[in-house]
């Protein structure tokens, strides 16, 4: 059956490693499944049947004796030990769980099933204050186990830092006070943006999503202790700690801090060529300047390559705007496999 998958998608197209890729499979296991005559799908199983498997009726009887009142609603190792404990021995905690599973009765119990998160909606800006992903992080101050705390929101689509405080501690009301103002500079409508941040305290207090619904944001979070699930703003944190201006020590005062964080997110916006767009500063992408500067770019190519075509073997490089931007994009096995 999975050879016959794997056969159907390079039919269609597809690459044999990425139809192997979404099957969750090695493509050397189904060149050595081809090369082999045992099996639907050529795994050579077992051949002989175990002389100490349990028989059907020792089976049955373990089935009913765990799903007995008695025992029903407590854990296999605990049903082992009170069963030693009457200097009972029927079989190992293993066999028990594998008769279990096999009868789809080792399902957790609606109390202690454990929680299920859904991936992140997808978010997708196709233009600046679209988007906007925040956080905060920890910044070392002169007083051991004390730090300041640096609030951070970025633009997804643009990458430019709309807003940036530091503060001596992670409250909603100060993050609250800093969106009012993000929007104010940026002149954002009500509907207009959509907010992803982590499941942190000051993220989901009633204080700021109060906030956020009088500014007409739409809020959007991580799942618990999923870092992927906000890479923007992940990936700027780590940006703010390794340049070298960055202080190998404490920062010595909250001014102190503030001023440093103030001169990083000038530097930033307006001088930083992010490679993710393009190479352009996350200002004029914002503000819609990188348009003219990426085709002067790609005019620039084109002349050098006509003033001495031999010294290009191939195309020129590649100055295309990036149109979209997508944060936590939905999987699409199925075009990956038709790619």
């Amino acid at each position: 059956m999975i050879l016959g998958l794997v056969d159907e998608a390079v039919a269609a197209g597809a690459l044999q490693r990425a139809a192997c890729m979404v099957l969750e499979i090695d493509p050397r296991t189904v060149q050595r499944w081809k090369a082999q005559e045992v099996g639907d799908d050529r795994r050579a199983g077992p051949k002989s049947t175990p002389a100490n498997r349990l028989s059907d009726e020792e089976r049955a009887f373990l089935l009913a004796l765990l799903c007995s009142p008695e025992f029903r609603d407590l854990p296999v190792d605990q049903v082992v030990a009170r069963l030693v404990d009457d200097g009972k021995y029927y079989a190992s905690a293993s066999s028990m769980r594998r008769i279990l599973h096999e009868q789809k009765k080792a399902a957790h119990r609606s109390a202690a099933r454990p929680p299920t998160h859904s991936r992140p909606r997808e978010l997708v800006a196709t233009g600046p204050n679209q988007v906007w992903s925040w956080d905060i992080t920890y910044l070392r101050s002169p007083v051991r186990g004390a730090f300041f705390y640096l609030y951070m929101v970025v633009d997804v689509w643009s990458r430019k830092i709309v807003g940036a405080e530091v503060h001596e501690v992670e409250c909603g009301k100060l993050a609250s006070t800093l969106f009012q103002r993000a929007c104010a500079r940026e002149g954002i409508k009500l509907g207009q943006v959509s907010l992803h941040s982590d499941n942190g305290g000051p993220m989901k207090g009633a204080t700021l999503q109060a906030t956020l619904e009088t500014l007409g944001i739409v809020a959007s979070f991580s799942r618990p202790r999923v870092s992927d699930d906000n890479p923007y703003s992940e990936s700027l944190f780590r940006t703010v700690k390794y340049r070298p201006e960055y202080p190998s020590g404490p920062f010595p005062s909250l001014t102190s801090a503030s001023g440093w964080v103030a001169w990083f997110v000038g530097w930033y916006n307006t001088e930083h060529r992010h490679s993710q767009i393009s190479f352009v500063t996350p200002e004029q992408r914002h503000v819609g300047e990188d348009i003219a500067l990426l085709e002067k770019r790609r005019e620039v190519y084109e002349q050098a390559r006509a003033r001495n075509p031999k010294r290009w073997s191939g195309k020129t490089r590649n100055w295309t705007r990036i149109e979209e931007v997508k944060l936590n994009p939905a999987k699409e096995k199925a075009a990956t496999v038709a790619a």
